[in-house]
């Protein structure tokens, strides 16, 4: 039996939300977290515009601009619980920049921020920034989407 994910979806109001719900069915993303947390947990994943991502970022971590994603890790053990909030204007320029589905771009970053949640981080070391990046290839080839880097 695999282990259990509780999981919830959230929009917030901006302009062209209705094109990102498209593409995030609750199937797919529950697939994307899920595959990048093997041992289950607790996920909320909620997408917002600039102005609610830029309001985060500068509250927690002192940057006043929008990015892509932001981890918010609550509990590691017994169970991984966090938030995970996702800038759709943010997303989908850099899929634009990057050339690739926007589909494609979400499952990296989902998978990225899953794995934060986890305590994987890129912006300690060199060697931890190069584990983290050849998981989120691995993880991403699994579901099918091709190396994000």
């Amino acid at each position: 039996m695999a282990p259990a994910l509780d999981f919830t979806l959230q929009f917030g109001r901006f302009g062209g939300a209705a094109a990102h719900r498209a593409v995030l069915k609750r199937s797919a993303v529950a697939r994307w977290v899920g595959h990048a947390l093997p041992h289950g947990g607790q996920i909320a994943v909620r997408i917002v515009g600039e102005d609610e991502a830029r309001a985060l970022n500068r509250q927690y971590r002192g940057k006043d601009s929008a990015t892509n994603v932001l981890t918010f890790d609550y509990s590691r053990e017994p169970q991984v619980i966090a938030d995970l909030v996702l800038c759709a204007p943010v997303v989908q320029r850099e899929a634009r920049e990057q050339r690739k589905p926007l589909e494609a771009h979400y499952a990296h970053l989902l998978v990225h921020g899953t794995l934060h949640a986890q305590g994987y981080d890129h912006e300690t070391s060199e060697r931890d920034a190069l584990e983290m990046e050849a998981l989120e290839i691995l993880l991403l080839g699994a579901l099918g989407y091709p190396n994000p880097y």
